[in-house]
């Protein structure tokens, strides 16, 4: 894949990359790495999963049921993996790029800059 994911796409290969989780597993971690600005509907999520699934970024881990109902686990595939390792490489030398040149204009950035930090 050539083009830079979207950054749902990216939240979810993001959310799947520590464990496997299930939708609203996913759900719920795309919503704490978003920060709550992205917020995922089940029919949006599982219809990126299945695509995602079907493009072997993602494999089904296990099925269960709960409470009569099945819940699929999903986990990240080693393409997957390659996959966002190498957007997160590439969104890096972008934050450095643009770091570098609002630095030289004396412009504060980062959490410092934005009353957060760690």
């Amino acid at each position: 894949m050539s083009t830079p994911l979207r950054e749902p796409t990216f939240l979810i290969l993001t959310a799947l990359a520590r464990e496997p989780l299930h939708g609203y597993g996913v759900i719920t971690e795309v919503a704490e790495l978003s920060g709550g600005r992205v917020t995922l509907r089940p029919g949006t999520l599982y219809g990126a999963l299945d695509r995602l699934t079907e493009d072997g970024l993602i494999d089904v881990d296990r099925e269960e049921v709960v409470d009569g109902r099945l819940r699929r686990y999903y986990r990240l595939s080693e393409q997957g993996e390659n996959l966002l390792a190498a957007e997160t490489e590439r969104m890096r030398r972008n934050v450095e790029a643009a770091g570098t040149r609002l630095k030289a204009r004396g412009v504060a950035f980062g959490p410092l800059a934005t009353g957060g930090g760690a």
